[in-house]
């Protein structure tokens, strides 16, 4: 019997080890305690699922407006500028999966890619690894250190690779080569440091869906990627409806006042001050007549006009 008991024992020490270690990942556990604040749907691993449909409505807003909801509740460290693009018309927005590389180390690599490669069923560099993971509407975002010449984490073949699995870019703090080739994939897009005709070496995958850095921002697996011309801004996932519902209300409340400001029915200071109920009352009229711009209740618009952090 005691045979038996330390037998069972050690298998589960082996599964719950194994699975900590699979693919330079950390534990669900502990992914899920970073990401606490998130309430919903999780992916297997622990990974915050943003619902489809708000990812859809974030692809309509301003990165301004989200940026100043997130800087009003104290989140100060989301937005990183300084990008090269292949497409200054195609934005990226959609769920971060992470990967953070490091200069490589032969006996570091050695070990990595040999777990990888004979306990985990990996194929090839470790590069590729974080493109086996990806689903429809992720983004790619992955910390490589800022290296450029034999930085280049995409190129054409792993371009085409990312967008069939995702429909979507990626965001680099490294490089990208065969420009030619990936501005030809429609709809996909890559924010990176640069680009560079050299091949990825001296990169080792250290970090698989957890906290890295990108510039000046801490980035966790699951959050809200916008990126667009300005900048990336790296929404915390529990914070993205609030985000994307207050960029919504903005987007209306500017084109209500404009109109009625226009019509001296209103001036400036009203419209940019709290809302009387009259105003509330002919907003919410308004914005009958313009279903183009969505529905939207008393009790929600007086719980953003409460809060105005815009």
């Amino acid at each position: 019997m005691k045979s038996r008991v330390a037998v069972l024992a050690s298998l589960l020490a082996l599964v719950f080890s194994t699975h900590s270690l699979v693919a330079q990942t950390i534990p669900k556990e502990e992914l899920t305690f970073l990401t606490s604040e998130w309430k919903g749907e999780r992916f297997p691993d622990g990974r915050p699922k943003i619902p489809d449909a708000l990812v859809e409505r974030a692809k309509k807003i301003g990165i301004d407006d989200a940026w100043t909801v997130l800087k009003n509740e104290g989140y100060t460290n989301q937005f990183e500028g300084g990008w090269k693009f292949i497409h200054d018309d195609v934005i990226v927005v959609g769920r971060a999966v992470t990967a953070m590389f490091m200069p490589s180390r032969p006996d570091v690599e050695k070990n990595i890619k040999e777990r990888g490669t004979t306990k985990q069923g990996r194929k090839g560099n470790t590069n590729t690894w974080p493109i086996e993971t990806l689903t429809k509407g992720d983004v790619y975002v992955a910390d490589g250190f800022g290296k450029i010449g034999g930085g280049t984490l995409v190129g054409a073949t792993l371009g085409n690779a990312i967008f069939s699995k995702t429909g979507n870019g990626v965001v680099f703090n490294g490089a990208a080569r065969d420009l030619q080739e990936l501005q030809n994939i429609k709809g996909f897009n890559a924010f990176v440091r640069d680009f560079h005709p050299s091949f990825l070496e001296e990169m080792v995958l250290m970090g698989l869906n957890t906290p890295i850095r990108m510039g000046g921002t801490m980035v966790l697996p699951g959050d809200l990627v916008i990126a667009q011309r300005e900048g990336i801004l790296f929404v915390p996932a529990h914070m993205a409806e609030q985000v994307i519902v207050t960029c919504e209300f903005v987007t209306r409340k500017d084109q209500f006042g404009f109109e009625m400001v226009k019509s001296n029915r209103y001036t400036t200071g009203q419209i940019d001050s709290q809302w009387t109920d009259e105003i509330k009352t002919e907003f919410l009229k308004w914005l009958g007549q313009h279903p183009e711009l969505g529905a939207m209740t008393r009790p929600e618009l007086d719980k953003v006009m409460s809060k105005r952090t815009w």
